[in-house]
């Protein structure tokens, strides 16, 4: 059991109540890390034992990019305790996982394993939940998070193949910073610009605004800085497994991909499974400005390309790039969650 150091401060309660819980049912290897490093030395002396993660999402984003560096996501089962404010266990809440200490606890002792797809860029990125290429005019409000998989409306974001939340540990050049986060991980690093909550109002839930709007407290992203993207217009060249989607000679308002559709008939993936199905495939929906219908189309790999332009996988903002490609991996990771009933 891993735990987190900002959720030991923030919500030291929810972390009790959680050992307490784990450790009355099976016998449990607490681990207490109070840096990168040591989370890093942690998971990585795992053993055969199954990591349990406890803390907020950036903790489980920091795993997952640690286990994927490492090349043993595939074979490693995660358990997450999500602790901390709603906005900060968003990501945990859509991919299923329950936010409350007791039955998140429960579920890491009684649950299932299901696997979950995510997507990977070619700079060795990752994101679970989804990305999104914000862009256009500020007309038209953007769709509010969605659970894993649910098709029409993208899910929270994940991280990259960085080492989310830690400074100077930065992705591939062109690729998301990690090293965005909140006033309470001064502990591992220092304040950032954004707290947790500006930087998921960023990502536009639906009472925080449209595509492109400002943000209170954002900074301008590129170069590794961390803030919002300007308003504008995109002119991309976005692909679908090869079929082209929109050219150059048509400014998109915006772009997302989101892993874990599963379905075959619209409206189908994710209805009934509220945590999603690993299926193979990404839903894409490209925006237009104003008001015309957006196109959605499901597919395996998703190309992007046009002058500079940024991206947001998670909270972070990732860019400038020219091009990326991402591509889903079905069932790439393992997460316990609720058995259904």
């Amino acid at each position: 059991m891993v735990i987190d150091p900002v959720a030991r401060r923030t919500d030291g309660e929810s972390v009790r109540i959680a050992k307490d819980v784990l450790c009355a049912g099976a016998g449990a290897k607490i681990c207490l890390p109070e840096g990168p490093e040591e989370f890093a030395q942690a998971l990585a002396r795992r053993g055969r034992r199954h990591p349990v993660v406890v803390g907020d999402d950036r903790a489980l984003l920091r795993a997952v990019s640690l286990l994927h560096r490492e090349r043993e996501l595939a074979g490693v089962p995660l358990s997450m305790v999500p602790v901390g404010p709603p906005e900060t266990v968003a990501l945990s809440r859509a991919l299923g996982v329950p936010t409350d200490a007791v039955a998140a606890a429960r579920t890491v002792l009684d649950g299932g394993e299901r696997p979950m797809d995510l997507l990977t860029d070619d700079s060795d990125g990752i994101v679970l939940g989804g990305l999104r290429i914000p862009c256009g005019d500020g007309a038209g409000a953007l769709p509010g998070y969605a659970a894993y998989g649910a098709p029409g409306e993208p899910a929270m974001h994940g991280a990259t193949g960085a080492v989310a939340g830690y400074p100077g540990r930065a992705a591939a050049p062109g690729g998301v910073r990690a090293d965005a986060a909140d006033p309470g991980h001064r502990g591992w690093w220092k304040p950032a610009a954004r707290t947790a909550r500006t930087a998921l109002s960023l990502l536009a839930t639906p009472a925080a605004g449209r595509w492109g709007a400002p943000r209170p407290g954002a900074a301008e992203a590129g170069g590794g800085r961390r803030g919002r993207v300007p308003a504008q217009r995109l002119r991309l060249r976005i692909e679908a497994d090869g079929a082209l989607l929109a050219d150059l000679d048509r400014p998109v308002r915006g772009v997302s991909v989101v892993p874990g559709a599963g379905g075959v008939g619209d409206g189908e993936a994710g209805a009934d499974d509220p945590a999603g199905r690993p299926g193979g495939l990404a839903e894409v929906v490209v925006h237009w400005p104003g008001e015309e219908r957006p196109i959605r189309v499901r597919a395996r790999a998703v190309t992007v390309s046009g002058a500079d332009f940024h991206y947001r996988a998670d909270a972070l903002v990732g860019g400038p790039v020219r091009t990326r490609t991402w591509t889903v991996q079905p069932g790439a990771w393992r997460l316990r969650l609720p058995r259904q009933e």
